[in-house]
């Protein structure tokens, strides 16, 4: 026979499974955008060189630091959605749950940050 504590807790079980995914589909997201944006500088330089002129984008390189910062912050969400996986996976087993926002309050600040910096950047290179 089956315990009826885990037939109760199957839907709550899955939603956390749910939310994890899309944790892990937000983070690799990240580190896609990084690497777009740091393969972005590498093609922009080899076109230009092939059209011999070097200074087509005024550019001081803070595209390719831009592209690893985002893939770090990446990895670090896919480590942090994790480590609230499990946190809310034995919360549930227990049989009570607190809500944390501070995954999803650091992740927003930091979007907002980089998007910040990267309008002043884009404007500043115009």
């Amino acid at each position: 026979m089956s315990d009826p504590k885990k037939q109760d807790n199957s839907r709550e079980h899955l939603a956390n499974e749910r939310t994890f995914l899309a944790w892990m589909r937000t983070s690799i997201g990240i580190m896609a955008f990084g690497f777009v944006v740091v393969k972005f500088a590498l093609f922009v330089k080899q076109v230009s060189m092939m059209l011999g002129k070097e200074n087509i984008i005024h550019s001081k390189g803070y595209s390719g630091i831009i592209g690893i910062v985002l893939v770090a912050v990446g990895t670090v969400t896919s480590i942090l959605s994790y480590i609230r996986y499990r946190q809310t996976e034995k919360q549930i087993n227990e049989g009570y749950y607190t809500h944390s926002s501070l995954l999803i309050t650091m992740l927003t600040a930091f979007i907002f940050l980089v998007s910040v910096f990267l309008i002043v950047y884009l404007i500043k290179s115009l």
